[in-house]
């Protein structure tokens, strides 16, 4: 897109094209309605509003600790069981929501892709973003459960600002790749929840990393989600440090986001004509 005197020229893309920031930066407020939008959606007509966000990690957080935690007696690395679980639950559940709303992201906004041009990628750029307001009510209620098991929270809890990035970063990784395929496949929105059921238990969110055996540690934390589950519940309640989970799910991260984001880019021009 080139801007010439007032008047705006629209090419279509041609390669595999990078990101363009600055384009981006133009169009902050339609990602900005977007992203409100997608939250008075997710709330209009309800009865209980934004206590939904809390209750679903809630009721997840119990059944765990009843099954895993007090059936099965899983390890929990010395940590009450309901803690163990909800902290693994708090980027779990951000992750799983941002992959499924930026997969959706295209394919809902089929309308407006057709009618107005603007960069797509804000579509699931919205899409992760939405959900950070259900992580905020969880992550509240989270603290208030750490007092009353008499947990208080140390300065590694500002690391936090790091672990969230990658866990969206690792959403919108995924996002884009889905998207992309979603518009031009539509079996991926069939597949998404199978392949989210199955990502649940390759993660750590119920049980510990320790309890696998030491041989299979090295390609476990080739899943991105290892450090970030690891990241979240060291810096809140004081667990082993993720060490090279993190750097692994770094890389990891970085290679699916900027080889999806080139896909993504290299797909862009056929969105409309396909939709």
């Amino acid at each position: 897109m080139k801007k010439m005197a007032g008047v705006t020229i629209i090419k279509p893309l041609h390669g595999w094209l990078p990101i363009n920031i600055g384009e981006l930066w133009d169009y902050r407020q339609l990602l900005f309605f977007l992203i409100w939008r997608d939250i008075k959606v997710r709330y209009k007509q309800t009865v209980l509003g934004v206590a939904w966000a809390i209750i679903q990690p809630i009721f997840m957080m119990v059944i765990f600790s009843l099954f895993f935690g007090r059936f099965v007696d899983v390890p929990s690395e010395g940590l009450p069981y309901p803690l163990f679980s909800y902290a693994g639950l708090l980027p779990w559940m951000l992750f799983t929501e941002g992959v499924s709303r930026s997969t959706n992201s295209m394919i809902s906004d089929a309308n407006l892709i057709k009618k107005v041009y603007f960069p797509r990628l804000i579509m699931p750029l919205a899409g992760i973003m939405s959900p950070l307001i259900d992580f905020l009510f969880s992550f509240l209620v989270f603290l208030g459960l750490m007092f009353c098991f008499g947990f208080m929270p140390t300065f590694r809890i500002f690391l936090l600002v790091g672990f969230l990035g990658l866990a969206l970063a690792a959403a919108l990784a995924v996002g884009l790749w889905f998207s992309a395929l979603n518009v031009q496949y539509r079996d991926v929105r069939y597949l998404l929840p199978f392949l989210i059921q199955f990502w649940f238990f390759a993660s750590p969110v119920v049980y510990s990393t320790a309890s696998l055996p030491k041989s299979w540690q090295l390609f476990y934390s080739l899943n991105p989600m290892v450090g970030v589950i690891e990241g979240f519940r060291w810096a809140l309640l004081g667990t082993e440090p993720p060490n090279m989970s993190v750097f692994a799910s770094i890389a990891i991260v970085a290679l699916v986001l900027v080889s999806g984001i080139f896909y993504f880019r290299r797909m862009e021009k056929n969105f409309a004509d396909i939709i």
